[in-house]
């Protein structure tokens, strides 16, 4: 828990002392503009970094977003329920860290609960806040099963993002179509095979 509170602190928004203001984030905007080799003060371009700026405030939401908040609140009355808890197809938005680019796709997360379950809305609320920050998919899927570990004291947690980039499509080698998979295992996951595979086999269905 201490590691993921750590975490989190590193990752909080700068202060209002340090953080640029809206203007001169737009003023960043049309600067990028001209080293484009566009006008920012032609018409189509006029309103552009403004629309640039809020963009990126709901793109990068996640740096306000609090995991273990969302984890905190749990349920016990669930009649000695301990097996496999599993959201798929929880939708992936994410930016590279490397290029800001998109990547797109799909996360699938399972955990074994101890006695008490979170609700279904604040996994996948997680994988939101870990998604809505500059990041990497390895980086991502790593954060979302520690976090809940952590949080709900899951006996195991099972991550499996797939999701296709567009630092890799839309650029540098321009090859299209191709997933990125990545997985996260702990606990019984982890150490139980049979269990993993059961996973793995509901998350490619």
């Amino acid at each position: 828990m201490d590691a993921i509170n750590n975490e989190v602190a590193q990752l909080k928004p700068a202060t209002k002392d340090h953080r640029p203001s809206r203007a001169e984030a737009e003023d960043a905007v049309r600067t990028l503009l001209a080293w484009a080799g566009d006008d920012p003060k032609r018409e189509g371009l006029l309103e552009t970094p403004t629309r640039v700026v809020k963009a990126f405030g709901e793109w990068f939401s996640g740096y306000q977003g609090n995991p273990q908040k969302e984890l905190s609140k749990t349920f016990s009355d669930v009649n000695g329920y301990d097996d496999m808890v599993m959201l798929r197809g929880i939708e992936v938005q994410s930016h590279c860290e490397h290029h800001m680019a998109p990547f797109i796709g799909k996360a699938y997360v399972a955990y074994l609960p101890t006695g008490k379950v979170v609700g279904l809305s604040k996994i996948a609320r997680v994988v939101e806040i870990f998604a809505k920050r500059l990041q990497t998919q390895e980086t991502l899927t790593a954060q979302i099963a520690e976090a809940i570990s952590a949080s709900v004291g899951a006996k195991g947690v099972a991550v499996f993002i797939d999701a296709e980039h567009q630092c890799m499509s839309t650029r540098g080698i321009n090859h299209k179509d191709v997933g990125t998979i990545t997985t996260r295992f702990t606990g019984e996951f982890k150490n139980d095979p049979e269990l993993r595979q059961r996973f793995l086999n509901l998350a490619e269905k």
